[in-house]
């Protein structure tokens, strides 16, 4: 008997990220940069992990709409916490830097969505204000643990993408360390989103996902603002798409014992 899959796509501002799931554990996963045309990166990550034994596909994030071979559409509020959950099922609250939001989730004992919030009307602290100041600071973003190891927090003034460029253009004519200036940024970021996500209750471990949670300077970060543990994943980044196929995988099982 061949082995059945669920289909996750999850459609976001920066990255497209697709996972195959069966029913144990992660097959197959692709992530991909979203383009100009959301929809032609949806298809590319659909095409390059669909086939026959797929049984169910969903789909999430911005784009969700876009994929038509999708047989259904799930917010991501819904897929980061059944990610989320699945990658740690002890976490209790879910903290997304995407590449243009910011999303808190609760989780209830049964990892369900107990209340969220979400932050999408300002590009600070997200994936591509991050890209922003390792651009103007000449620095490669995978480098960015090594780059900022001992480094001296700037304080910064600035949480604008725009003034905060010009802040980091005048401390560096001033003669103030690149690495300082970095570090100084992440402290920012994580301040702002640690205020941020404490406007709800959290207890318990949090799970940190996105790209950012790629970086562990950002995940110490986060912890010393928020007081509270933080944990993440290799995986962490696929977040969206693991739950969109964890769902697509129960949907479709339901689906052929009826």
């Amino acid at each position: 008997m061949n082995k059945k899959y669920g289909l996750g796509i999850d459609s976001g501002s920066t990255m497209t990220k697709g996972v195959l799931f069966d029913g144990e554990k992660i097959v197959k996963s692709v992530i991909l940069p979203t383009s100009a045309n959301p929809a032609k990166s949806l298809e590319q990550v659909y095409k390059s992990l669909f086939c026959q034994d797929v049984i169910f596909t969903v789909s999430t994030g911005y784009g969700r709409d876009l994929l038509q071979e999708a047989d259904q559409k799930i917010t991501e509020i819904t897929c980061h916490a059944k990610g989320a959950s699945f990658l740690d099922q002890d976490v209790r609250a879910v903290i997304d830097i995407g590449g243009q939001d910011c999303k808190v989730i609760l989780l209830d004992r049964f990892l369900n969505v107990n209340d969220f919030l979400m932050n999408d009307k300002c590009a600070a602290g997200t994936g591509r204000f991050i890209e922003m100041m390792l651009r103007t600071l000449e620095q490669n973003p995978e480098n960015l643990d090594s780059f900022v190891q001992g480094a001296v927090p700037v304080q910064m003034t600035s949480m604008c993408t725009v003034f905060a460029e010009s802040e980091m253009v005048s401390l560096l004519a001033k003669g103030e360390k690149p690495e300082n200036i970095a570090f100084g940024m992440i402290h920012s970021i994580c301040k702002r989103t640690a205020n941020f996500a404490l406007k709800l209750p959290i207890e318990g471990k949090v799970f940190f996902s996105g790209g950012l949670a790629r970086y562990e300077i950002f995940k110490k970060t986060l912890e010393e603002y928020l007081q509270i543990p933080v944990v993440s994943n290799e995986n962490a980044q696929l977040a969206g798409a693991i739950g969109a196929a964890v769902l697509a995988y129960k949907k479709g099982s339901g689906r052929q014992k009826s």
